[in-house]
């Protein structure tokens, strides 16, 4: 495993490009809870963060039943909408993503892991709709974990691969997956199609990547060969 390297890829805003869907099935949740909708931009700048995390900063003082009840709801009609509704209306790849993927796969040197503040059922339903499945080695969850940015779910990565932490990076669109990354010891890189604005990404991201074909080049430049 010593010259194997472990790249892991963060879900939302990363691979797929799903906040749209996310804000739509997020304001339905508040209004059939009674709850003022979220301010324009909240969802998107706590995307990463587990869910009864993020709903906690979007209204702050709910008792724990509430806070689970509205989580509830979110989970329901989330679920609902992506099965009754296409996968590239409400999850679509971002451009290049399969394609880079595919190619860091045929890659002898390289495992590939994600490490997601989605739930395992919302994670699997988003795997089997696009067969992504067989690209990687290793997946965790929220369900399973602290929320980002703590380094748990990132630690389990290595342990999962026996990749060093030395030789494995993050790739992710918020400050959530660096800070994670920089607390697990390992490289990270900040994509400039997310929910995150490349300038928050830029003062902890080790680069920041625009399109994903370059995706190959970068990993080889930030793990030099060991």
């Amino acid at each position: 495993m010593a010259d194997l390297k472990l790249v892991v890829f963060d879900v939302d805003g990363t691979l797929i490009d799903s906040i749209a869907h996310i804000e739509t099935v997020m304001d339905q949740a508040f209004t059939a809870n009674d709850l003022p909708k979220p301010q324009p931009g909240a969802v998107r700048n706590l995307i990463g963060v587990s869910l009864l995390g993020l709903l906690d900063k979007l209204h702050p003082g709910l008792s724990e039943t509430q806070l689970h009840r509205l989580a509830q709801t979110y989970m329901d009609m989330f679920s609902a909408s992506s099965t009754t509704l296409p996968i590239q209306q409400t999850a679509p790849l971002f451009p290049g993503a399969r394609a880079a993927l595919e190619a860091l796969r045929a890659r002898e040197d390289l495992l590939l892991g994600l490490a997601t503040g989605k739930s395992r059922r919302g994670l699997n339903r988003l795997l089997d709709a696009h067969t992504l499945d067989m690209f990687f080695v290793t997946t965790h969850v929220a369900d399973d974990h602290p929320s980002k940015p703590h380094p748990a779910m990132l630690l389990a990565t290595l342990t999962d691969t026996g990749v060093d932490a030395e030789s494995a990076i993050m790739i992710g669109d918020t400050s959530f997956d660096l800070d994670m990354a920089r607390a697990a010891g390992v490289k990270s890189v900040g994509v400039g199609w997310g929910n995150h604005p490349v300038e928050t990404l830029q003062a902890n991201a080790d680069a920041i990547l625009h399109d994903f074909a370059k995706l190959p080049d970068l990993i080889d430049e930030l793990l030099v060969a060991r």
